[in-house]
């Protein structure tokens, strides 16, 4: 028998789904009465916005997931502003969907709304950037990246890179949009990893917003305030593309002249690793629509789900860029 989606949040209420979650990575269709028959799920999902290619290929996936398994996507894009974010929210509140997904602009300012979700009976996934909240009940799991891990991992390719080396390695970092977790962790996750060798200095740090154009500009700044630049840690590719331009309108030669560590693994970085542009990227895999959909269909039948998903990814170096590169989908 068909449980309505009012009696179901009953049941969720009931069984604690909302109070699993662990603190710490559409189609367009709109309907005011969550979204038509009683036995199809809505979910409302609430997007950062559209600022890289890794942003762009993740909506995709959510949506064309969302439609693959017959689920009512109500979909929002913030525009990378966290009012925006809360606002869809609470629209989604008051439309009553089943479930309510987002990616979180920044990392704080969301009890408020969240617990206006738990209050209603909604259950909240968190993807790609968790939340920093002491109340973990707010939210039943978070699937994403280890961002931390992401920025260590890069450390540890310019580590063996510069091993054997004694000569300072001068550092240069396009740091992501302030406040945002991936940004924090990918930077402290670098920086931890670093810091017992002397030779690596960091001579400079700034946010390119995770966009081309900022991290070009950016870079632009750098290479005129710094003249020995040996390394650039970008935290996403499309900053690190932006540099790459920066870079060759120096008269420098990208790859070589500067070696480029970035992070996400988009379809034009591995061109880049192919051109020889870029030397390393670490992966940041952005397709989580798929396991995001499976979540949402346990969450509304009240199965128990892991308080922590993590994100199958890798590192990919130059020697590795061109045979990956046909297979990348984003």
């Amino acid at each position: 028998m068909h449980v309505s989606r009012r009696k179901l949040f009953a049941v969720v209420a009931a069984a604690g789904l909302a109070t699993s979650g662990l603190a710490a990575c559409g189609d367009g269709t709109q309907d005011n009465d969550a979204g038509g028959a009683d036995d199809k799920i809505v979910l409302g999902f609430a997007q950062v916005g559209a600022e890289s290619g890794w942003r762009t290929a993740n909506t995709k996936s959510i949506q064309d997931s969302a439609r693959a398994a017959g689920i009512e996507l109500q979909f929002s894009d913030a525009q990378q502003k966290q009012e925006n974010q809360i606002k869809a929210i609470r629209g989604y509140i008051q439309q009553k969907v089943d479930v309510i997904a987002f990616s979180p602009v920044v990392n704080t300012g969301w009890d408020p709304v969240l617990k206006e979700a738990k209050a209603a009976g909604i259950p909240v996934i968190l993807t790609d950037r968790a939340v920093d909240s002491t109340d973990t009940s707010l939210y039943v799991t978070f699937i994403g990246s280890d961002f931390i891990v992401e920025g260590q991992r890069a450390a540890d390719w310019l580590i063996k890179e510069y091993e054997g080396k004694t000569e300072p390695v001068n550092i240069v970092e396009l740091q992501g949009s302030p406040g945002a977790a991936p940004a924090i962790d990918r930077k402290k996750g670098f920086g931890d990893a670093i810091a017992a060798n002397p030779n690596f200095k960091i001579i400079a740090s700034q946010t390119g917003e995770f966009t081309r154009a900022k991290g070009k500009e950016v870079m632009t700044a750098f290479l005129q305030s710094n003249p020995d630049i040996d390394v650039l840690y970008a935290h996403n590719d499309d900053m690190a593309l932006g540099a790459i331009q920066a870079i060759e309108e120096a008269g420098k030669k990208p790859g070589t002249d500067i070696k480029i560590i970035s992070i996400d693994g988009v379809k034009d970085a591995f061109q880049a690793m192919v051109d020889g542009k870029i030397n390393v990227v670490v992966e940041c895999n952005p397709l989580l629509g798929p396991q995001l959909m499976e979540l949402v269909q346990k969450v509304v039948k009240g199965e128990t789900v892991e308080k922590r998903i993590l994100t199958e990814e890798g590192v990919f170096t130059q020697d590795q860029a061109a045979a990956a590169l046909p297979s990348r989908q984003y």
